[in-house]
């Protein structure tokens, strides 16, 4: 009995060890992020990236928020925002050149409220999202829209 309680106590040591590193690190990880701080309120970007995403003729496909799913439960947070862009035409040339890509459309960006009332706009370049795939027709289609996701990002932060 007694080896079996400290085997449980060492395992659940181990256990709490390997998951405190994973929460230490609140950057950004991996290549081909972009971070952009603006002065608009969250409200301010969340409104100019949809109208980005239409300027650029792309979809906004998906959309979670945590801050508004906390409202609902009588709780506040700050805004916080993902968006899911992409469009059919990419989705058809994407599965062409690797089914397995699927799983990262639609490509996001991530709309952060800061503490001073500003926002952030952050997104991964498609180009490094799909750089994984290994597939030379699948990283000309990134390196498109490498151009198309920096033209809504700036559009919605000027």
């Amino acid at each position: 009995m007694k080896l079996l309680r400290l085997y449980l106590l060492a395992l659940a040591a181990a256990w709490s060890l390997a998951v405190v590193p994973a929460h230490a690190d609140q950057g950004y990880p991996g290549d081909g992020m972009v971070v952009l701080e603006t002065e608009k309120t969250f409200k301010q970007l969340v409104e100019d990236l949809r109208a980005s995403i239409r300027a650029e003729n792309m979809l906004l496909v998906t959309r979670a928020s945590a801050s508004a799913g906390a409202r609902g439960r009588g709780i506040t947070i700050p805004g916080n925002m993902v968006v899911g862009v992409f469009r059919n035409d990419y989705a058809l040339r994407m599965l062409e050149a690797s089914v397995p890509a699927g799983i990262e459309a639609p490509v996001r960006f991530y709309l952060t409220e800061e503490a001073d009332g500003t926002a952030t706009l952050t997104y991964r370049k498609p180009s490094a999202v799909f750089a994984p795939y290994g597939s030379e027709q699948l990283d000309v289609m990134a390196r498109e829209l490498d151009i198309v996701f920096s033209d809504i990002a700036r559009g919605a932060v000027r």
